[in-house]
């Protein structure tokens, strides 16, 4: 009787252990960040006005569309430590909620794990991300300096796929007529060195410089092939794009990683 509760118990931790491993599978950093602490997003929504809400994507993420009210402390930059540090000094009690993009992005889960390991506390991640809580509380949220938001005007990942091609293809396109050719990577991502030499331009998405490149294409009424470092940082750039009347697009899928992959596939590296 002893033993076939035991086995009784066994299967119940297992399936329980089963149904979790399916939730997280919505929220893979819940099992890679398992001692890092998160919140829903209907608990979120309950203490919003009790917590302080800090964004840790780059700058541009932040200014075309992000949590009203939140402060912007990038995960990448010098400065991040010290000033949640001063965060956490100058409001002792208050809970840190952190947040990024959204499901599959880990940066919420290393900004409050990395916060964990200096001894900034009570440092939770909002792992939902910033799609899902602009779509449900469109008003506390802000879009390209406006709020309350449209939820209509949100890019969905589908129509961000139309305008994506495959590297060989973008490759192609920067050969032809009237195309203007942006390399948006990171400082030290590009290194000094494009892709396309002598074909393209370099505007870091964080500048001011990449609007004067946007004006111009839509002036002389050019289609514009855009890449960055993995084929995700683009997909905020289409707001602007379309905010500043540019009709023809596109993006090369997987950015840079994904020509590289390409290239070693052509060579059998």
């Amino acid at each position: 009787m002893k033993f076939l509760s035991t086995v009784f118990s066994l299967l119940l931790l297992f399936t329980f252990a089963g149904f979790s491993h399916a939730a997280n599978k919505e929220f893979p950093g819940r099992d890679v960040y398992l001692g890092t602490k998160y919140i829903e997003i209907d608990a979120f929504k309950e203490q919003f006005d009790k917590v302080i809400v800090v964004d840790v994507r780059s700058k541009y993420e932040y200014e075309t569309l992000r949590i009203k009210g939140a402060k912007n402390i990038p995960l990448n930059s010098r400065k991040f430590v010290t000033s949640m540090q001063e965060l956490r000094d100058s409001n002792k009690d208050v809970k840190i909620v952190v947040y990024c993009n959204g499901k599959t992005c880990m940066k919420s889960y290393k900004a409050a794990s990395k916060a964990k390991s200096r001894g900034i506390t009570n440092v939770v991640a909002f792992d939902a991300g910033i799609m899902d809580w602009a779509k449900s509380y469109p008003e506390q949220a802000v879009l390209l300096g406006q709020s309350p938001i449209d939820p209509n005007k949100l890019i969905a990942k589908s129509r961000f796929k139309k305008h994506l091609v495959a590297p060989e293809k973008f490759a192609e396109m920067v050969q032809t007529d009237n195309v203007a050719v942006l390399d948006v990577r990171d400082r030290h991502q590009r290194m000094g060195m494009g892709l396309f030499i002598g074909a393209e331009r370099q505007a870091n998405l964080d500048d001011d410089s990449i609007n004067k490149h946007i004006l111009a294409s839509v002036k002389g009424n050019k289609t514009m092939l855009i890449y960055d470092e993995a084929g995700k940082q683009v997909r905020w750039l289409m707001y602007r794009l379309e905010a500043a009347g540019v009709q023809n697009y596109k993006f090369m899928k997987g950015g840079t990683r994904g020509y590289f992959k390409t290239l070693k596939k052509r060579l059998n590296i």
